[in-house]
């Protein structure tokens, strides 16, 4: 019933845009960075965060991620990373690396988890995590290296990566630049929206499908669609990039599914899902139209979202999303 959850691409060949990353340290031979620029140094700006609905949100690119940015959400970050260790028996990626990597960037890092602990288990490789908020800890494996910087930016760095990874992007990016070695290994991993069920318990009426119609129309109509993973095996084709391996899962949204390993998934997928509700919503649900949101009173958003967290706790609508 449920395939293999993840999405691996093998480039044989290089067509990928360059990229830009600056770098505040002396050693830039090292990191593979050219200069220095504003985007280094964790400015008084950068660190003023946008205040909106009792959430903070990034401040460098402001509005480009709608997602908050503070504890409560770090928090829930790292308990995702702890869902996908249990989704893949407990490894960190799913592409075979078939030799050493030495350059590997974490596009998107976030907390910064799985840099840190992907540099812990390749303590020969040099891991860069670039992210729009600076949340990452201070005290990190001497071979791993955070930024503050768009990924959607001009990219100039002096050497290439052998391995980059990215997971759940979309609606984030709303172009796809990678720099790779030749032979380097590109790994996607996306949810997608909407909830889906295959048996029909799911209806058009539930609060849940309506959510999260309503979301993907939001995030797309901001240029950021929640079902970029649809269309990745083909545009990364039509790039040029060969070798590539497309798999798909289904997460549960609670504990409905008779396989333990598939219930064991689901519990922890409803207190991930449940925990993302309300700052997915908040930012695209209540900003104004035009401007990045629905134009959506907080209490009419408020009374909507009651309505899905039933829908998540009902064992008899065997929901899923597409990852």
């Amino acid at each position: 019933m449920f395939e293999s959850p993840h999405s691996f691409i093998k480039v044989l060949s290089n067509r990928s845009p360059q990229a830009v990353l600056q770098d505040d340290s002396d050693d830039d031979s090292a990191t593979g960075f050219d200069n220095v620029s504003d985007t280094a140094s964790l400015s008084s700006s950068i660190l003023a965060y946008r205040q909106e609905n009792g959430r903070t949100y990034h401040a460098y690119k402001d509005g480009v991620y709608v997602l908050p940015n503070d504890e409560t959400e770090n928090e829930r970050l790292d308990l995702q990373h702890n869902l996908l260790l249990l989704t893949f028996n407990g490894k960190l990626h799913c592409a075979p690396l078939d030799k050493p990597v030495h350059r590997v960037l974490d596009a998107g890092c976030g907390t910064g988890i799985w840099s840190i602990e992907f540099a812990d288990e390749h303590p020969g490789c040099q891991v860069t995590g670039i992210d729009l908020s600076p949340i990452q800890p201070p005290f990190v494996p001497p071979n791993v290296s955070f930024y503050v910087d768009d990924l959607e930016d001009d990219w100039t760095f002096s050497t290439k990566f052998d391995f980059i990874f990215s997971r759940f992007m979309t609606g984030s990016i709303r172009n796809w630049p990678r720099s790779l070695e030749p032979g380097g290994t590109l790994e996607l991993m996306d949810i997608i929206y909407p909830l889906e069920s295959d048996d029909g318990t799911l209806k058009e009426e539930h609060p849940s499908r309506k959510w999260s119609l309503l979301l993907q129309e939001g995030f797309s109509a901001d240029g950021h669609p929640l079902n970029t993973a649809l269309f990745y095996k083909d545009w990364l084709k039509d790039a040029g990039f060969t070798g590539i391996v497309e798999v798909k899962e289904k997460w549960p949204l609670n504990a409905w599914p008779k396989d333990p390993r598939y219930k064991q998934i689901g519990i922890w997928t409803y207190e991930n899902g449940t925990q993302a509700l309300e700052p997915l919503s908040l930012a695209t649900f209540t900003r104004p139209k035009g401007a990045g949101g629905l134009g959506w009173g907080i209490e009419d958003l408020q009374l909507l979202l009651a309505g899905v967290r039933k829908d998540f706790r009902n064992l008899g609508i065997h929901s899923y999303w597409p990852v």
